[in-house]
């Protein structure tokens, strides 16, 4: 009996002390920036890192972040783009535990993955967003956010298209993400893709998560369970199928909740 209880009574781990920013990408307004900045609530020393590793042109995608950042804050933009040979580099290490900001940028999610999975940078960014720090991303840097990450493939017809053409199951590539949301799929530049296909595949293959998904030029601002809309669209939330079923492929629920937001708006997630 005792084995047994202590198995069911673990001590709960405590909130993380930071926020997400998560940008669906496309433009990034002056106000959505502004909104950024506000959120992580930088002080005279504290310092920006970007993380580039999504793009194939990092260099460039750090320079573009910057510049976008640069009119609304004093603060050091740093750049750091890790690769297999400094995953382990305890001095770029040291530097991204303690920002105050950190930004992933857009690309291929899978990219910036295939550098960090299994390495210390996972846990320096955790060790930051769990410490106060607040950890952002667009699009595929929105992405990379969930356990489980959309990597955009489709597997049951051509994948070169924004959009999906069906609703199956099995049809969406998920791989490991970063895991700073543990129950909620991102997905991004979601209206004006109208990627609803692909989200409800998801929900499909996990019907007890909730799937967001945010259009360009908006973003969620994640504290604790509770989320805030920011920007210029909308958001789109799927959650809580019910009479889920699978005939040869074909995805059917009876219901679902649906809930679209704009700037302003707040929920909260499980």
């Amino acid at each position: 009996m005792l084995v047994y209880l202590t198995s069911f009574c673990q001590p709960k781990l405590p909130a993380p002390k930071g926020n997400l920013f998560i940008i669906g990408g496309g433009d990034r307004p002056p106000a959505l920036v502004q909104s950024l900045i506000s959120t992580a609530n930088l002080g005279k020393k504290d310092y920006i890192v970007i993380l580039p590793m999504s793009s194939a042109e990092p260099d460039s995608s750090y320079y573009y972040i910057k510049e976008d950042l640069k009119p609304a804050t004093q603060n050091i933009i740093a750049n750091l783009n890790f690769t297999k040979a400094t995953v382990k580099d305890s001095k770029w290490l040291d530097s991204l535990k303690h920002a105050k900001l950190i930004f992933i940028t857009g690309g291929d999610q899978s990219r910036f993955m295939g550098v960090v999975l299994n390495t210390p940078v996972v846990d320096a960014i955790h060790y930051a967003y769990k410490n106060g720090a607040t950890v952002a991303g667009t699009s595929a840097g929105a992405a990379v956010m969930s356990k489980q990450m959309i990597t955009g493939n489709q597997l049951s017809a051509d994948s070169s298209s924004a959009t999906f053409k069906m609703i199956h199951t099995n049809n969406v590539e998920l791989k490991e993400g970063l895991g700073l949301l543990e129950t909620v799929v991102i997905d991004q530049h979601f209206v004006v893709r109208s990627r609803y296909n692909r989200l409800i595949s998801v929900l499909a293959k996990y019907p007890s998560y909730t799937c967001i998904g945010i259009d360009e030029a908006t973003a969620i601002i994640v504290q604790g369970k509770k989320i805030t809309v920011v920007g210029e669209s909308q958001v789109v939330v799927l959650s809580d199928p019910k009479n889920l079923l699978v005939k040869k492929e074909l995805i059917k629920i009876n219901e679902m909740r649906f809930s679209l937001y704009t700037s302003g708006d707040t929920f909260q997630i499980k």
